[in-house]
């Protein structure tokens, strides 16, 4: 799914609600900040894995945890907040439950 579907379903799942203030699109925008920067870390850790060589200051080469591990935690933790402030832990749909029974 790409950034723009991610942040249009977002968008119409709460117009669907009836929230459309500006407040709503700016928790929108917060969100598709840190859904590029999750996507960001999975890559990092993806190139450099959990741990990686580094060389510290002396010279010598080191094995150094990959903070992308941490920082791809807690980013995921606040995308799931700002969702549960919106309102959009489970997707609505514009169809009414009649409709999957015609």
């Amino acid at each position: 799914m790409s950034q723009k579907d991610v942040k249009e379903s977002l968008l119409e799942q709460l117009r669907l609600q009836g929230k459309t203030a500006d407040f709503y699109g700016d928790l929108v925008e917060d969100y598709m900040h840190y859904w590029k920067l999750k996507k960001d870390l999975i890559q990092d850790i993806k190139k450099r894995g959990i741990r990686y060589e580094a060389m510290n200051g002396n010279g010598i080469k080191v094995e150094k945890t990959n903070e992308s591990v941490q920082n791809l935690q807690k980013t995921t933790a606040i995308m799931l907040k700002i969702l549960s402030d919106l309102g959009l832990r489970d997707q609505i749909s514009n169809e009414s439950e009649a409709d999957g029974y015609l």
